[in-house]
């Protein structure tokens, strides 16, 4: 199917800023800035050789709106020691916004409360945006409760349960994830199968853990943190990662101990990295569909703000063949 062209595309077509194409289809200037008859004339040719048709969220949000759209998130998203867990998150988003001819409000002034950042401090100006996109593992949920009472629009990247209602998100589809993964390792003959990682405090931890269990059964081995002689001891032949940093440490570990992997011992990732980690290793895992979680969850925004809804929608995860996942040889 062809990709909708957007406005990003009459612009370079046309020779002029996006911001441009904008203020024509939306037939207005911008504070002191007057478009030249011809510089309309050629946007508004290219509009019509194209068939470009506006996207609807475009016009709705041009009408009496400021078109600026926040962003608040509940961890910094520039660290210069993080592991750039955010950025596909930001890129998805600032494309989406720019295409529907949106500013972006990054706030960052709410102090935080012990050491969880908050959107209600008496600094807030959440109502500076015309609605609100929530980044972070874990959100506060007397903040997504208040969010939800005061009817302000706002969209969560990521599953959250109820907090006082429905919560507008865009997740990704971690259960099926990893249900594929462990029914796998499974095929490959492996009956020994270790989840580590928390498994709680936040939805997309949880989710991942659910589907582990749904697939590997109760009785499997739960491991809050990384421990490879916890795995070794309790005979495990394969074990999946909350977080690839402690997947990374055990590898190093087990290659310290001579021993091999995926010979002796299989590891499998569940997701992005989400603390700095330098290695080489190709792990067997699924890619989780950040850059598209930040374009929906725009355009999921741009809904609530119109309708009011509460829309939930699930993302699914691209399976990494990698190389760290083996059949089980037996020992």
């Amino acid at each position: 199917m062809a990709r909708r062209l957007t406005q990003q595309d009459i612009a370079r077509m046309a020779g002029v800023s996006q911001t441009t194409v904008s203020l024509v289809l939306n037939n207005r200037s911008e504070g002191e800035v007057r478009i030249a008859p011809e510089t309309r004339e050629r946007v508004l040719r290219v509009i019509r050789e194209t068939g470009y048709v506006a996207d609807p969220a475009a016009r709705r949000l041009a009408e009496g709106r400021n078109r600026i759209l926040g962003v608040f998130t509940y961890e910094a998203v520039f660290p210069a020691t993080s592991a750039d867990f955010y950025y596909p998150f930001m890129v998805g988003i600032e494309e989406y916004a720019e295409e529907i001819g949106c500013d972006l409000l990054l706030f960052t002034s709410a102090k935080a409360a012990g050491m969880r950042r908050r959107i209600y401090t008496a600094d807030n100006r959440i109502r500076l945006a015309d609605g609100c996109v929530l980044l972070g593992r874990r959100i506060d949920r007397d903040d997504l409760a208040r969010l939800i009472a005061e009817r302000i629009p706002f969209v969560s990247v990521g599953r959250r349960d109820d907090a006082g209602g429905p919560v507008p998100y865009v997740g990704a589809d971690y259960p099926p994830a990893v249900r594929a993964l462990v029914e796998r390792a499974i095929g490959l003959g492996h009956r020994r199968l270790a989840y580590v990682g928390l498994g709680e405090q936040a939805e997309s931890y949880a989710d991942r853990l659910r589907g582990f269990r749904e697939a590997a059964g109760d009785e499997a081995l739960h491991l809050p943190a990384p421990d490879l002689d916890a795995l070794l001891e309790a005979g495990v032949t394969v074990a999946f990662f909350e977080e690839e940093a402690d997947g990374v440490a055990v590898v190093q570990a087990a290659r310290e101990r001579r021993l091999s992997v995926p010979g002796d011992l299989s590891v499998v990732t569940l997701g992005a990295a989400t603390r700095p980690v330098h290695t080489d290793i190709d792990f067997t895992g699924f890619r989780i569909p950040r850059r598209e979680m930040g374009r929906r969850a725009v355009q999921v925004l741009t809904h609530v703000m119109e309708t009011g809804e509460s829309p939930q929608e699930l993302l699914s995860c691209e399976l990494i063949e990698g190389d760290t996942l083996a059949p089980h040889q037996g020992r």
